[in-house]
């Protein structure tokens, strides 16, 4: 048993994880001996807990459930600021490594996404693994529900990749810790359209530090990803008159935007292109080792979580080459203060939308900063929301 500790992948540990969850951990603890179980707890301890360490999170969930066939992550980053309020995102991971990752990652981006757009709310991401196309039914999402409700409030719930409204009425029927509700039903509804907006304001302003004018009239804008979120900035660069190019892995997608647009679809490498702004509202990492070189654009600005793959190393060459970097978890706030505003009873559309344009002013503060500080603007972004939670804390304790 030592000898296969020793020698597992971190994919192996995960299984074993797993494992445990599944056929609960005395059957495995009993069949092992003193020795054998300090290697376990110093294998698990050199993954997990290393990771959960050096990316700042307090607390991960792993859920599992049988009967449903259930398997989810919840990674909660820092509730310094209040509760941990982020999505839930269901995806077909090749690994529950994998899953682990994206779940720490969008986590920690919720932290600073809620603190430097004001709110008072930690960062909390959940991942369901799976093909949203098979797995959904009302008892898998109520058994997830159960789950979220375990945490007593400390982590809340709302809407992300492959997930519904009516998704999130079945999580509902077992926990309050959750919004995104339909309208009907005095929710705040599908936060897509508020994240859009705020996007396009983000892509304004960022407009405006790289070209002089935050008009987008006859700009060249290349989106990758046009389903709920991308769709709709779609629409807001079309009134703007943008000549715009789009691409999806999703080709019905494609299709119907580019019929109702009359958006271009863009077949080859969209990196390569040469546009004025490239909008990434597909999956995080697009900006990587791989693709930072074929970039022609002069501003990267869209939807997408966790953009850079490296944010040093890739925040660094973007600035040497002179791209303006609208950082993706300032820009894409909207949602999230739009589940705040259900979420604190205050869902009014019209002071969301208001707070949402504040983004503007927010983005074009952070790339004069980066400028001035000779940094690039998802550090400065960074240095403010930190500075707020540090703050914070100084006079409360964690929720």
């Amino acid at each position: 048993m030592i000898d296969l500790l020793q020698n597992c992948t971190k994919k192996d540990i995960f299984k074993i994880l797993l494992q445990c969850i599944e056929y609960s951990f005395l059957k495995i603890i009993y069949s092992l001996k003193m020795s054998d179980i300090n290697v376990l707890k110093n294998t698990v301890k050199s993954t997990v807990i290393k990771e959960m360490s050096e990316m700042g999170h307090e607390q991960i969930v792993f859920c599992y459930d049988k009967p449903t066939g259930l398997k989810a992550i919840i990674a909660i980053h820092d509730t310094t600021l209040g509760p941990a309020l982020g999505g839930t995102r269901i995806w077909d991971y090749a690994t529950e490594e994998e899953a682990l990752q994206d779940a720490l990652r969008l986590s920690r981006g919720m932290t600073f996404k809620n603190a430097i757009s004001g709110l008072n709310l930690g960062g909390g991401k959940a991942v369901i693994i799976g093909d949203a196309s098979k797995i959904k039914s009302e008892a898998f999402f109520r058994r997830f529900g159960q789950f979220i409700d375990s945490l007593g409030g400390k982590y809340i719930t709302a809407e992300d990749v492959n997930m519904t409204t009516e998704d999130i009425e079945n999580i509902a029927k077992e926990t309050k810790h959750v919004t995104g509700m339909p309208q009907e039903k005095g929710g705040s509804g599908d936060p897509s359209p508020v994240t859009a907006y705020g996007v396009y304001m983000g892509m304004k302003a960022a407009a405006k530090h790289a070209f002089g004018s935050d008009r987008l009239a006859g700009k060249k804008i290349a989106v990758q990803g046009v389903g709920h979120v991308g769709s709709y900035l779609v629409d807001y660069l079309v009134k703007e008159k943008a000549e715009i190019y789009i691409t999806d892995i999703f080709e019905e997608k494609l299709n119907a935007v580019a019929q109702k647009t009359g958006a271009t679809i863009v077949s080859s490498d969209v990196y390569s292109l040469d546009v004025d702004i490239y909008a990434p509202c597909a999956l995080g990492a697009t900006i990587n080792d791989e693709s930072i070189n074929k970039l022609q654009c002069r501003v990267i600005a869209g939807a997408a979580n966790n953009q850079l793959a490296d944010e040093k190393k890739h925040g660094e060459i973007l600035r040497k080459k002179g791209v303006v970097y609208a950082p993706d978890f300032v820009i894409n706030a909207g949602g999230v203060t739009n589940c705040y505003a259900e979420f604190t009873g205050k869902n009014n559309s019209d002071e969301v939308y208001s707070l949402t344009r504040n983004i503007y002013d927010t983005t074009l503060n952070i790339l004069k900063k980066a400028d001035q500080d000779g940094i690039t603007p998802h550090e400065a972004a960074l240095e403010l929301a930190l500075k707020r939670i540090s703050n914070a804390s100084k006079v409360k304790e964690n929720y």
